[in-house]
């Protein structure tokens, strides 16, 4: 299904094919499913629609170490080259960073997802920022699809911590000027900053997810696992025109559950759980076993950022879930070859269409609603 974009979103653009010549660097990636899938539906897109821009002067796109697959499909939907760079480590495990092209009055993006090892790919982030910063790039933007220290949002215990604030200060100094990030824990991280902050939504190809991959989805109920999350799904909800439901959960301590209670009513209909991230997925298999025993038919699970830690990916093998379905702002390769119902998202098409937009000054508020192709 082609979504209907508006009247000027392509106002600067040609004919120019959405892939370059040379087609084959992202088949010598990796060969998992997913990534064949993804080549493959890049390639029919091309037939398609003009590429996001000809040729875009004075940007460049660097990826750090924590997911360069999700930076070559955004510079594929993009048509550029991912930038020069090389990162590694001394002895004594300091992270070093080379930007090996000239970035002098260049609108700069660095994509660098706050998953794997995360204070060295936070740390990695913010040299490359500081790098190209003090190299006079004209502006910096920080692509961040899983923003790091999420969860440490408030002061919810005496002498806590509020990490995602002192994550936004330093990604501040560093000297990042915009930051582009997704489906954000809370929102209220975005008054963290004193830069441009832009949240995209997952909403709209998960949505689109449902739509294509369940059937009898007008018979489904969207459920969100606790109170934080009802607005998201009474949101998904209200665009699919069916109904909702929550859990209340409490908790004893961090990633630990202590009683369930559904508000809502799912006998014999097909529940789909909505949260924008599974940890441990501790909290997906206590809800779903509390929705299988209020009559729910069918479970599905989707969530933004698949982090799947710990005993994640067994609880997941051993759950009733029909599919567990996360989007690609973290590597999921290796957790689809460990597990067969993990589903994965393409999301960087929203990424890539952030980037042109703001690197042509025009209004990323469509993509809060709207899924590009």
């Amino acid at each position: 299904m082609v979504e209907t974009m508006e009247k000027n979103d392509y106002q600067s653009l040609n004919g120019t094919p959405l892939i370059n010549e040379d087609k084959s660097y992202l088949k010598s990636k990796t060969n998992s499913d997913f990534s064949k899938v993804t080549y493959n539906n890049i390639l029919k897109l091309s037939e398609h629609r003009p590429s996001l821009c000809p040729r875009m002067p004075n940007i460049k796109v660097f990826g750090g170490s924590s997911h360069p697959g999700l930076t070559k499909l955004i510079c594929t939907r993009l048509g550029l080259e991912p930038g020069r760079v090389v990162a590694k480590k001394f002895s004594n495990r300091e992270t070093n960073v080379e930007i090996n092209e000239s970035v002098r009055g260049e609108d700069v993006f660095i994509v660098q997802s706050g998953c794997g090892e995360i204070n060295d790919n936070l740390m990695e982030l913010l040299i490359m920022i500081n790098a190209c910063k003090i190299a006079s790039a004209s502006r910096v933007t920080a692509v961040i699809p899983c923003f790091p220290y999420a969860r440490q949002d408030r002061k919810d215990k005496s002498r806590a911590p509020i990490s995602a604030k002192l994550v936004a200060n330093m990604l501040s100094v560093a000297g990042a000027d915009h930051i582009i990030t997704m489906d954000l824990h809370a929102s209220q991280i975005q008054g963290f900053f004193d830069i441009p902050v832009d949240n995209l939504f997952a909403e709209p190809a998960v949505i689109r997810w449902i739509q294509l991959h369940i059937p009898d989805f007008k018979n489904a109920v969207i459920v969100s696992p606790d109170a934080g999350g009802a607005k998201r799904v009474t949101s998904i909800a209200d665009r699919l025109n069916i109904d909702f439901a929550l859990i209340h959960k409490e908790r004893k301590k961090a990633n630990e559950i202590d009683s369930m209670v559904l508000v809502g009513d799912v006998t014999k209909r097909i529940a789909i759980l909505v949260d924008d991230m599974a940890d441990t997925c501790g909290t997906f298999e206590y809800a779903s076993q509390k929705l299988l025993s209020a009559g729910a038919s069918k479970v599905y699970a989707i969530c933004t950022h698949g982090i799947f830690s710990g005993p994640a990916i067994s609880r997941i093998n051993n759950s009733p879930f029909e599919a567990v379905v996360v989007t690609n702002t973290i590597p999921q390769e290796e957790n689809m070859k460990n597990s067969n119902k993990i589903q994965v998202i393409d999301v960087s098409m929203m990424f890539s269409e952030a980037i042109r937009r703001t690197h042509n000054g025009e209004s990323v508020s469509y993509l809060f609603t709207q899924m590009p192709l």
